[in-house]
This record gives C-alpha cells, sequence and structure tokens, in this order.
C-alpha cells in the first residue's frame, strides 16, 4: 500500500522532481525503493531516522 500512494504522488510529478518519502517497517523500506527503481526513476538516498527511513526519489 506505501507504495502504492507513493506511486501515486510520482504520477503527479514532473520529470525530474524530487519526492521525500518517510517509511516505517522492514518490509516498505525493501520494496518502495525497488519498485521505484523497476519504474525508471532514481533513489537519491536512504537515511535512518530513528525508527523510520526517509527515502528521496527522484521521478524519471
Amino acid at each position: 500500500m506505501t507504495f502504492v500512494r507513493t506511486k501515486l504522488k510520482l504520477e503527479r510529478m514532473a520529470s525530474g522532481e524530487v519526492l521525500r518519502v518517510r517509511l516505517r517497517g522492514e518490509e516498505p523500506l525493501r520494496n518502495v525503493p525497488r519498485a521505484a527503481r523497476d519504474e525508471g526513476h532514481s533513489i537519491l538516498g536512504i537515511e535512518a531516522d530513528g525508527d523510520t527511513h526517509m527515502v528521496t526519489i527522484r521521478r524519471a
């Protein structure tokens, strides 16, 4: 479900724009970056922030 929300947001963005997504748990941390790459987007970084992670994605 987390990637569905991320995908919808990315679809509304222009090419080259950057999205930061806060993720909680191991499953979203594995799935969101992988799925974004599969869609052609770039993962600019993943930062730990306590019990969450911030993933920075550049739209293709």
